[in-house]
């Protein structure tokens, strides 16, 4: 899953894209280069970030989504908003997937949204939201808690009729460095969800803060810990270096092949 973020503070500079020929040409090459997947959002989750209008978002998105599908009418495009007007304005834009980092929790009506699209969902678990989620990372059990959300979330959305759906345990997101790599090292655990795993680790602070260096420097501390998350039961990778990406998985599957 390449990122696309129609956005001017997305954490990492290299995955913004503000006008029509930067976001075709960054697409162009994400499909070329292997992306199964087009993740494209209106509103930067960083940290801190900065609020965005609902108006401004559902914008953002439907104006990114009609170009992509008009110019890659075969492309797979996702739609990354915890908004349910954004999910829908994007879908019916072309887009075929929901990626909702706030897992239903920033916006009441998204669970039924979604049930009404009926296209693929994207579960993850965050506690807050953007602007205050770096203070709510205090759990007794990381793994346990983050699982137990999963059981209960999965068993709402299915009463609802959603049925492709996808958890993201949410690096990053309400967890702190040293919590990113304990959920990691016990990812292994959510298989038991029975849903497809999303991993969304590239380019984050648990990499540049642990190493020192910048975003614009962790494209290898990004390969080293999506081989981890392949081994630790990753399906999707949503990441910003595609290229790098799609050899990763090329490589580990012949490793696995070929145990």
């Amino acid at each position: 899953m390449g990122i696309l973020n129609i956005t001017p503070d997305s954490f990492y500079a290299g995955s913004r894209v503000m006008d029509e020929k930067a976001l075709l040409e960054q697409a162009s090459r994400m499909l070329a280069d292997g992306a199964d997947l087009l993740d494209i959002g209106g509103y930067s989750t960083r940290p801190g970030a900065a609020e965005v209008s609902e108006e401004e978002e559902r914008k953002r998105v439907s104006w990114a989504a009609s170009l992509l599908i008009r110019e890659f009418p075969d492309a797979l495009i996702s739609v990354d908003t915890f908004r349910a007007s954004v999910a829908k304005a994007g879908v019916e834009a072309g887009a075929c997937m929901i990626n909702d980092v706030g897992g239903g929790t920033l916006d009441a009506q998204m669970f039924e949204m979604v049930a009404s699209l009926q296209v693929p969902y994207v579960l993850m678990h965050m506690r807050g939201t953007p602007q205050t989620m770096t203070g709510l990372n205090q759990y007794d059990d990381l793994a346990k808690e983050i699982i137990d959300y999963f059981a209960v979330t999965l068993n709402k959305l299915r009463q609802l009729g959603v049925k492709d759906i996808v958890a993201d345990p949410g690096f990053g997101f309400a967890k702190n460095i040293q919590q990113n790599y304990i959920l990691l090292n016990r990812m292994r655990l959510l298989k038991a969800l029975d849903v497809p795993l999303l991993v969304g680790i590239s380019r984050k602070s648990l990499i540049w803060k642990s190493l020192g260096i910048s975003p614009e420097e962790a494209g290898n501390g990004t390969t080293v810990l999506n081989t981890i998350a392949l081994d630790r039961g990753a399906s999707i990778l949503r990441v910003h270096d595609v290229k790098q990406t799609v050899e990763t998985v090329k490589l580990w599957r012949l490793t696995k092949a070929n145990a």
